[in-house]
């Protein structure tokens, strides 16, 4: 568990029992934070009665993932974004559910795979902004969710450019291998475009012109800035799947190119093997051809089989076929 005091835009404290929460809420002079981390049903029951929470909230949090979303509530806001987590080339987004009040901002998380250390990082490398209160923590959190969106769907993009690339490499890889791949990167950008894409609608709410919920002018740049990062995320994330539509259209195509490829060779060699059965045939009728009997009849079928062969293999390989 992590908790964080801050008096007049100044951390006085952390790292103090949750017991202890209730206390430090009820002067209007202090900011809290406290994060719970897969919490007990139980647990957040009883955050609920101490800070006054709304119970369908509460129970957004119990009843499994939830999309990017704001819920304005008589007392607080309750709001769900997800972080991106890659564990061996497969993106998992870890739910972080958020309630803030008027002092106090409550952070959820489903897993330890969501770093909140480098959310105390980003208020420690901000302080100067702790005077805002609650707004200036929120902040952090969404400008580190978002960040971290923005980084992955930049790398997603190298990997798209570099398959591109790889489509017309003399050496093209394994075939399993490149769809493989191809198809990891679809369901990456596919599960971050699910996660990215309501994020518009969650900074659209907070900066509403009719509620302040950003705490004023001085703090609105800052969540105007998240907002620019959320909307260049978004249009990144469709220009990788079209990427990667085009990708796999030319790599479609080229299938078909070598399947006729493929088929022009086959075609070719028949035809090589057709000219000799074709002439060898005649040993096997019953009636009298030229040299029939005769040694020099043996090595005329010979002459014919050898000369049409390498005149057929010639022709074809003119013609690139074979």
């Amino acid at each position: 568990m992590h908790t964080r005091l801050y008096r007049n835009g100044v951390l006085e404290k952390e790292g103090f029992p949750i017991e202890e929460v209730s206390h430090h809420v009820g002067d209007p002079d202090n900011t809290v934070w406290f994060d719970l981390c897969a919490p007990a049903p139980e647990d957040l029951a009883v955050l609920g009665q101490e800070l006054g929470l709304h119970e369908l909230a509460v129970e957004d949090v119990l009843s499994g993932p939830q999309r990017p979303k704001v819920d304005v509530y008589d007392n607080h806001l309750f709001i769900t974004v997800y972080g991106v987590h890659v564990d061996q080339g497969r993106l998992e987004p870890v739910e972080v559910d958020v309630f803030v009040t008027a002092n106090a901002l409550v952070t959820v998380r489903e897993s330890e795979r969501f770093d909140i250390g480098a959310v105390t990082r980003r208020w420690d490398a901000a302080a100067r902004l702790a005077g805002h209160g609650v707004t200036f923590l929120l902040h952090g959190l969404l400008d580190h969710v978002v960040d971290g969106q923005l980084d992955l769907v930049q790398d997603l993009d190298a990997q798209a450019e570099a398959l591109e690339e790889s489509l017309f490499e003399d050496d093209v890889r394994d075939g399993r291998e490149l769809q493989r791949t191809m198809y990891e990167l679809r369901r990456n950008t596919t599960r971050l475009r699910k996660i990215a894409m309501p994020m518009r609608e969650v900074l659209g709410t907070l900066l509403r012109p009719d509620q302040d919920f950003v705490g004023g002018a001085a703090m609105a740049p800052y969540y105007e800035d998240v907002r620019d990062h959320v909307l260049r995320t978004v249009e990144w994330v469709g220009e990788v799947r079209d990427m990667l539509a085009n990708a796999r259209e030319t790599r479609l195509a080229q299938q078909g190119f070598r399947l006729n490829d493929i088929m022009k060779r086959i075609t070719g060699w028949a035809a090589v093997i057709a000219v000799p059965t074709l002439i060898t045939g005649f040993f096997g009728q019953n009636v009298p051809y030229p040299g029939s009997g005769e040694p020099w009849g043996f090595w005329l079928s010979s002459l014919l089989v050898a000369v049409t062969s390498v005149a057929l293999y010639a022709v074809f390989r003119k013609k690139d076929w074979l």
